[in-house]
């Protein structure tokens, strides 16, 4: 019975001791190859100061005009570029406006970035079913781990800047973008891919005509959860540093500012609804398109 009573804390201080360890261990690979590591950044440092650059200080008419006709070119609907329009308005019409920019720019990097890594790693999952049997456990706890937890290493390798924020929103939002790679790819009908192999396509021309085309709109699916998951880390990242619609709501937690906390957390509301209806559109395009010419 002693035992039974003592077993949760019998082994506090071997557990202590493998986390001095483990801690010691990662303070010294950081002092050794942290210098190297943000080295290696340095490129997409110089990617996201152009982008942010771009958008705060590109005068706003051209800004607006640009996101409109994005919008119009992926989801032909008067009523989303409508909504959009009002949306800059009002983000614009409350002072917003340069915040918003640098978390759009910020959105724009991060999502580039996931679906340079993300994408790969889906379409290999889809050819090995071992791969996919190991990836995908680490994309479930990355998925449930709380998002503060990606800050601890980042900062550590990487100290307080944009760089560690654009990672951790990175590790934090790349789960969609692998997981509905793999599925799209997988639910490709195997009739056509049959049909493929008929006409002696190769490999990589299977993949690049008939794999991705048609696994497109849910790999859009993924990019859109990509987006919102990145969008939801904003606030989270700008305690390291990245600028934004999220330092503005740190800054109303802190000091108890109501109204500027509620307003950038609308102005979030507000892209991210400009984000997702945009996104959406153009997969069900890419969707219908797809049974227009299969059906």
């Amino acid at each position: 019975m002693d035992w039974f009573y003592s077993f949760p804390h019998m082994n506090d201080d071997a557990l202590r001791d493998l986390k001095k360890l483990i801690d010691e261990s990662f303070r010294t690979f950081t002092r050794a190859y942290g210098g190297t590591i943000e080295g290696f950044f340095s490129p997409l440092q110089q990617f996201l100061i152009v982008a942010e650059r771009f958008m705060t200080q590109t005068p706003w008419p051209i800004i607006t005009a640009i996101i409109l006709a994005i919008a119009w070119v992926a989801s032909r609907s008067v009523k989303i570029v409508a909504g959009c329009l009002v949306t800059l308005m009002l983000i614009g019409y409350f002072g917003m406006w340069q915040d918003t920019m640098r978390t759009i720019s910020m959105i724009f990097v991060c999502t580039l970035l996931s679906i340079a890594i993300g994408l790969p790693i889906g379409i290999v999952m889809a050819r090995s079913n071992r791969l996919q049997k190991i990836v995908s456990p680490i994309l479930d706890v990355m998925q449930t781990m709380p998002s503060f937890v990606y800050l601890i290493p980042v900062v550590m390798l990487l100290g307080i800047g944009r760089v560690p924020g654009l990672i951790a929103v990175v590790i934090y939002a790349i789960p969609p973008i692998i997981r509905l790679t793999d599925l799209g790819i997988r639910l490709v009908d195997k009739d056509v891919l049959e049909a493929a192999d008929a006409f002696g396509t190769s490999k990589s021309q299977k993949l690049i005509k008939v794999q991705l085309p048609l696994a497109l709109p849910t790999i859009m699916a993924g990019i859109n959860q990509t987006i919102m998951m990145a969008l939801a880390m904003v606030v989270i990242a700008s305690m390291i540093g990245v600028q934004g619609l999220g330092q503005p709501v740190l800054k109303a937690i802190a000091n108890q500012y109501f109204t500027l906390g509620l307003f950038n957390g609308l102005a979030i509301v507000g892209i991210a609804i400009i984000f997702d209806r945009v996104s959406q559109a153009y997969g069900r395009r890419l969707q219908s398109y797809r049974e227009t010419v299969h059906g």
